[in-house]
């Protein structure tokens, strides 16, 4: 009799310990987990072909954004999107858009640019007469105190905590700032894009952080296109890329070690489309 008591205890304790209560931690935890392994096939796959987008990843951070998406599912994302002048950060940022895009055609994402967000000078450049006169008295776009990055902050915090907000707009013919210009609505994904937005003050703020790497001769020729589209041609062109060149060194490219992701900006519009749905039906329970 004592021999069949103590067996039915020790089958009870055994039902016990391996049938865990399933409350919400638990659920998190079990779909975070879930969530972080087929992320991480995703990129293991991406990273496996011959020019991954992938280049690299912070240890943790797949873990931790994980966890923050099935544990906070109602919080604003903020992802900030970096990298030299003319790297590919819009065309990256447009696929995360789309890919932001409910099933219902309801927009998931919000776009604040922080070009928008540079100090006005166009009295400097009446002043100058010319954009080869401005830059030679020194003049430098591609600097972060060129950038209002304490109103893009501020920006960011409103429409993160609710707010509709309404950011400036930014000329770059005129380099002429109008204030509260373009209105913006609070989104599940926030996203801003621009050189400067993983400066500290931003990066504080953010819940990932990108910057798009892009060989020089790439950018170069990118550059040079897209400055005939802004008036900038000749000498003023030639002057304002060795100002963006020497910024670049100083400022930009040391932002890649301390991101959470480091993606290449050589792939195709398709193939980066298709590694973000991917991602994105991964994660879209969340969204």
């Amino acid at each position: 009799m004592v021999n069949i008591q103590l067996e039915e205890n020790i089958k009870t304790e055994e039902l016990s310990y391996n049938a865990p209560v399933f409350n919400e931690e638990t659920n998190n935890i079990y779909l975070a987990h879930h969530i972080e392994k087929n992320l991480k096939t995703i990129i293991d796959e991406d990273m496996q072909s011959e020019q991954p987008l992938f280049i690299n990843i912070k240890h943790g951070f797949i873990r931790s954004l994980a966890y923050k998406l099935v544990s906070c599912p109602k919080e604003r994302i903020v992802i900030g999107v970096s990298g030299e002048s003319a790297s590919g950060k819009s065309t990256l940022t447009s696929k995360i858009l789309d890919m932001s895009i409910s099933e219902k055609h309801r927009s998931l994402s919000t776009l604040i640019n922080s070009d928008n967000y540079y100090k006005d000078a166009s009295e400097e450049l009446k002043a100058a007469g010319s954009y080869e006169a401005l830059f030679d008295s020194g003049f430098n776009l591609d600097e972060p105190q060129a950038v209002d990055l304490p109103l893009l902050r501020n920006d960011l915090e409103k429409i993160k905590a609710g707010e509709v907000i309404f950011t400036p707009e930014y000329n770059f013919f005129t380099i002429e700032s109008i204030p509260n210009k373009i209105k913006k609505v609070p989104a599940k994904i926030i996203l801003t894009e621009g050189l400067f937005v993983l400066e500290n003050t931003i990066k504080e703020i953010l819940d990932v952080s990108v910057y798009v790497h892009t060989p020089s001769d790439v950018i170069k020729e990118r550059w040079y296109k897209r400055a005939v589209e802004r008036g900038k041609v000749g000498k003023a062109a030639d002057m304002l890329f060795d100002t963006v060149n020497e910024g670049a060194t100083q400022s930009l490219r040391p932002y890649a070690k301390d991101a959470d992701v480091v993606l290449s900006a050589l792939r195709t519009e398709k193939y980066i489309k298709e590694v973000i749905m991917k991602i994105k039906n991964t994660i879209k329970n969340c969204l």
